[in-house]
């Protein structure tokens, strides 16, 4: 299995397929030295190229574990270099047409199954791999009508080995779920950091007097602005509608607050708590 961008993920992945032996070698590729030097040091990678034609070239499996913009690029790169049978995969929060592009960019000979497994943190780079971040985590695998099913099930029985729960969604349905369910939060967290330090509050200095919830809220802020842009630009549709559905409650909430319908507003709160509720029990 090489390795394409051996940070968090790729670098927890390498780390949970080498200890459960889903692999026979991992070899990673990445643009510097030191950070595959210190993934090779943590047993995160076996051993690692900066070329790579040589990364690729005696892989069976590759995954693509950098931001999204670079996936159809890298695709591209590695072809030719690709042995027949191979099987790409990826561990992007976008899929939608993205899949189909992806599988064009290969040859024919070589096989293209979308992954996502939904797990991550705040934190990048390989220093933040573990070899347990899937352990019950659920993956989403993205297949369409042109994907392989023996490439599914190989990358299935991979993401399984290592401990997480496997599901199948369309393409599509996956970036409205996604849009909603993870991309919108990370969103809204970095409106919030730029809204409390908006020139007409900034001189308050709102951020010196926060405490435990503004801290849990917007934890997520802190990771990759490279890969959220990424993520936010690549899922734009489901990204728009998102934001409006949010907007629409937002007004709703702002509309009770001017009104002082007090009952109103009790009633929209209790309905957030109930599902809230709900979802962490």
């Amino acid at each position: 299995m090489t390795i394409i961008g051996v940070g968090l993920i790729g670098g927890s992945l390498g780390l949970a397929a080498k200890k459960k032996k889903a692999v026979k070698q991992v070899v990673g590729f990445g643009r510097r030295r030191g950070a595959l030097h210190k993934a090779v040091s943590l047993n995160a990678i076996d051993r690692y190229f900066l070329s790579l034609p040589k990364a690729v070239k005696e892989a069976d499996l590759i995954v693509l574990a950098t931001p999204v913009g670079t996936f159809e690029k890298l695709c591209r790169a590695i072809g030719p270099h690709l042995q027949e049978g191979a099987v790409v995969t990826d561990v992007g929060s976008v899929k939608g047409d993205l899949v189909a592009r992806l599988e064009k960019a290969l040859p024919a000979q070589v096989h293209f199954v979308g992954g996502h497994p939904i797990a991550g943190a705040e934190k990048s780079g390989v220093l933040a791999a573990s070899g347990t971040l899937f352990q019950g985590a659920r993956t989403l695998l993205t297949p369409n009508a042109q994907t392989d099913r023996k490439a599914l099930k190989r990358i299935a029985a991979l993401w399984k080995a290592v401990g997480s729960k496997v599901s199948e969604v369309d393409p599509f349905d996956h970036d409205r779920i996604l849009g909603l369910a993870s991309h919108l939060p990370h969103l809204v967290a970095y409106a919030l950091m730029e809204t409390l330090t908006h020139p007409r509050v900034a001189g308050l200095n709102p951020v010196n007097y926060s405490a435990g919830g503004f801290r849990d809220f917007t934890r997520i802020a802190a990771s990759s602005a490279e890969m959220w842009r990424d993520i936010f630009l690549y899922n734009k549709d489901a990204m728009v509608e998102a934001i409006d559905l949010y907007q629409e409650c937002l007004e709703k909430l702002k509309k009770q607050i001017i009104s002082e319908k007090g009952e109103d507003l009790l009633q929209t709160l209790e309905h957030a708590k109930s599902v809230r509720l709900k979802t962490s029990s």
